[in-house]
């Protein structure tokens, strides 16, 4: 029976980012004439002459302030609020007394300049793959016992979450990028929801950027088939968290934005897919390579049962967003012998190796 593909995490191919454009604001003008009277004595006649000039007083209408709500398909929104004011000085004097109301400029809120390292939206030109010595250190590793129920399957996959943490954040901060550890959810059905979309039958798990969370279903992982060996279970956690790692860097948005632009089921928007998915094959391998070189829980069976088991592909009727069980397999092995990101760049390989 061929190994169910891995989920690729369900992008919500069509929803862009994006600003609704910028409203101007006119402040209140208030323009106040000053009362006057002159009186003119001369000699012993008195003539009394009044002039007064009034203005009338005109207020401008001013629209509320507009909230900015980024529209996102991968992160919640962050809601920014411009708000305009307008002062008013009162100046008085000896002799005469005058109001003047100064006009200042709506003040607006620049949404906050990002703190710390941001994604960068590139695919092939990422910093994840400017250095070619950037790869996973060899860090031994330390793995609960794999146990076929929920609680055991979730304790398994929760130290290996440990571990990819470990060797995946220096790679990360050495490129500039951003990082966060996922969140995971083991349930027993992969009937479960998301803020991406249900996993499918053909999916063994699935990654969802939008809150960062790696699912993997119980009755989606075959144990009944592949009983305990847990590298098997531990290559698929590590390729999902390679698109983890795709979502952090920038990678993921950037190929989306081409796939959305390209059609998502179109023969370039599919090859888009690919490049994710095998890419994350790649990331996979890496870690289980680096990993099974420096001891610990990851020993060479492990190692061996992740190597045996890459015949992720397409398979059947599906579209073909995958890659095949040949460039599957190929892909993990790059990243397994090679671990280096930029022997991952999936995005400057030929389209016959992406296929």
């Amino acid at each position: 029976m061929p190994a169910p593909a891995f989920g690729a995490g369900a992008r919500l191919d069509g929803y862009r980012a994006e600003r609704p454009p910028k409203k101007s604001h006119t402040g209140v003008i208030v323009l106040v004439s000053v009362l006057g009277a002159i009186v003119l004595v001369v000699g012993g006649l008195a003539a009394l002459g009044a002039a007064v000039h009034k203005d009338k007083r005109v207020d401008a209408a001013s629209t509320p302030p507009p909230t900015y709500s980024p529209i996102s398909r991968e992160t919640s929104p962050t809601r920014y609020t411009t708000e305009s004011s307008t002062s008013a000085t009162t100046a008085s004097t000896t002799r005469e007394t005058r109001e003047t109301t100064s006009d200042s400029e709506p003040a607006s809120e620049a949404p906050p300049a990002p703190r710390g390292p941001q994604p960068v939206k590139e695919t092939a030109r990422n910093p994840l793959f400017a250095s070619a010595d950037a790869g996973l250190q060899n860090v031994a590793c330390t793995l609960s016992r794999w146990g076929s129920d929920r609680a055991g399957a979730e304790r398994f996959f929760q130290s290996g979450i440990r571990c990819l943490n470990t060797v995946w954040a220096p790679v990360l901060g050495d490129a500039g990028l951003p990082f966060e550890g996922p969140n995971l959810v083991v349930a027993q059905s992969g009937q479960m929801q998301s803020p991406c979309t249900s996993s499918g039958d053909n999916f063994a798990a699935y990654y969802c950027p939008t809150n960062e969370t790696i699912y993997m279903p119980m009755d989606k992982l075959q144990i009944e088939q592949y009983g305990a060996h847990p590298g098997i279970y531990l290559a698929v956690l590590a390729h999902e968290y390679g698109h983890h790692v795709q979502n952090l860097s920038g990678v993921e948005d950037a190929m989306s934005e081409q796939r959305y632009d390209a059609g998502a089921d179109s023969a370039a928007g599919l090859e888009l897919s690919r490049r994710l998915e095998l890419q994350a094959q790649c990331f996979s391998g890496m870690f289980l390579g680096a990993s099974s070189s420096a001891g610990g829980s990851i020993d060479r069976n492990i190692y061996n049962e992740a190597w045996d088991s890459e015949d992720r592909g397409d398979h059947g009727d599906g579209p073909r967003d995958h890659g095949t069980d040949e460039h599957s397999i190929a892909w993990w092995r790059q990243g397994a012998t090679k671990n280096r990101t930029q022997q991952c760049n999936t995005w400057t390989a030929n389209s016959s190796d992406v296929a």
